[in-house]
């Protein structure tokens, strides 16, 4: 099973030996308990915070990003707007009732038939 962002964090700062406290005042204006609560999964973090912490731990920001598991629902209400047919795809998507691991069984297969 693979990591969530905050359990990786939390590894990160450990491994670099920096307090809860420490790594919180290296951020600038985000307290030790915000971070306490990105590190359990009870809240993410921006994206701008994101890079700070990417960049105080030391790593990529796209090496944390990916482990933000969370659906991008500004984009796909984005997408609605432009779109409405994307908006009517998914309400046909929730009404079929297809689980996760169907959808992207589909979407691995598709990707499959339109590489060159």
């Amino acid at each position: 099973m693979s990591k969530s962002l905050g359990t990786r964090i939390r590894e990160i700062r450990e491994e670099r030996d920096l307090s809860l406290r420490e790594f919180a005042k290296k951020l600038d204006d985000v307290s030790p308990a915000h971070v306490s609560d990105i590190e359990l999964g009870r809240r993410f973090p921006s994206d701008e915070l994101l890079v700070k912490m990417a960049r105080v731990l030391g790593v990529s920001f796209e090496e944390l990003k990916k482990l933000d598991l969370r659906p991008p629902v500004e984009e796909l209400k984005r997408l609605v707007r432009s779109n409405p047919v994307y908006g009517m795809a998914l309400r046909k998507l929730a009404d079929k009732e297809i689980t996760p691991e169907e959808l992207l069984k589909l979407l691995t297969k598709a990707d499959h038939k339109h590489k060159p």
